[in-house]
């Protein structure tokens, strides 16, 4: 049995759990499952936008197993806080572990996310299996020239973009950097390690793109370097500052649905299901 509570979001096949779910005034999310067999497993599905959507997973796993319901799977392939798995100043949160915790406490039968930022966020959690991005780079390459290289855009990316390389058996991979302050936030100091690279495609892969900065610089000095055409894959798209600047630089920006659905002539989605199944 599957329970998906975003309804555009149905990564697993199966017979869906009816249920309705509202926000009270006050702010508090409030579900109401309908009836069915509670001795089958549940599969049970979101996409976490926001603590409201943290919020009704945890009150849809309450539901489910007042219900009877004895194993639960859990299926949050962008898993929030992600991004914020060390403490870069006094005062700030350990928010994935915040995050973590609260999904711990659910005891639940296990959690599946996709491609995580790093390696602490499955360090934190109980009975946690990670599902890499190798798959969906497989279906974005399908799409792409056959001498399209590999680029990570800086170090922190470079770890997984090796152990990509090598399952895809993508002989180079081309690592840049940059400089980021902890205290504003500002990207400067985006590096290309080759002069010329000679009019080749480029394939840029990374996690997350919340705001495009890094691939926004990081595109124009490949540009410099004399690459050939552009290509972004994202295995979580966020895109908080839209698609005009990464479509002014990129031929196409690839991502999954893991965070939400984007309708953009630029953007081609690989639907989940299509990868996972």
């Amino acid at each position: 049995m599957i329970l998906n509570l975003n309804k555009e979001f149905k990564p697993i096949p199966g017979k869906e759990i009816i249920f309705e779910s509202f926000t009270f005034n006050g702010g508090e999310p409030h579900i109401r499952i309908e009836v069915f067999d509670t001795k089958q497993k549940v599969h049970l599905t979101h996409r976490i936008n926001s603590f409201n959507d943290l919020g009704l997973l945890c009150i849809a796993t309450d539901a489910l197993k007042r219900m009877g319901v004895k194993e639960i799977d859990i299926f949050i392939p962008y898993f929030p806080a992600a991004r914020q798995d060390r403490v870069m100043q006094s005062g700030e949160s350990l928010s994935v572990k915040v995050v973590a915790d609260i999904i711990n406490n659910l005891q639940v039968s296990s959690l599946t996310i996709l491609d995580p930022h790093s390696d602490v966020t499955p360090a934190l959690l109980n009975d946690c299996t990670v599902i890499s991005n190798h798959a969906f780079i497989a279906k974005v390459l399908e799409k792409l020239p056959k001498d399209v290289m590999l680029i990570s855009p800086d170090a922190g990316a470079s770890k997984k973009i090796f152990k990509l390389a090598s399952a895809l058996n993508i002989p180079t991979v081309i690592e840049c950097g940059k400089k980021r302050d902890v205290i504003t936030g500002q990207l400067s100091g985006f590096h290309v390690p080759l002069d010329n690279l000679e009019n080749k495609p480029c394939l840029i892969v990374d996690d997350i793109c919340d705001g495009g900065g890094t691939f926004i610089g990081l595109g124009k000095e490949l540009k410099k370097k004399n690459a050939g055409a552009l290509y972004l894959a994202i295995s979580h798209g966020i895109f908080s500052k839209g698609f005009d600047d990464l479509s002014s630089i990129y031929e196409y920006v690839f991502t999954t649905d893991s965070f939400r659905t984007i309708r953009n002539p630029n953007i081609q989605q690989i639907q989940l299901k299509d990868i996972l199944n």
